[in-house]
């Protein structure tokens, strides 16, 4: 099934976007670009 092969990697990077969230309102820029660069390095791996 297809769905079945999107969801971790959905729940991977939405998990990443939350993180490099979190680490912006907390004001620390250096791991918020880190989640991001991993929220976007899953992307281009998956797709």
């Amino acid at each position: 099934m297809i769905i079945s092969k999107w969801v971790f990697p959905a729940i991977s990077i939405a998990l990443n976007c939350g993180s490099a969230v979190v680490c912006l309102c907390h004001g620390d820029v250096k791991r918020a670009i880190y989640w991001g660069a991993a929220a976007v390095l899953t992307t281009t791996v998956t797709v």
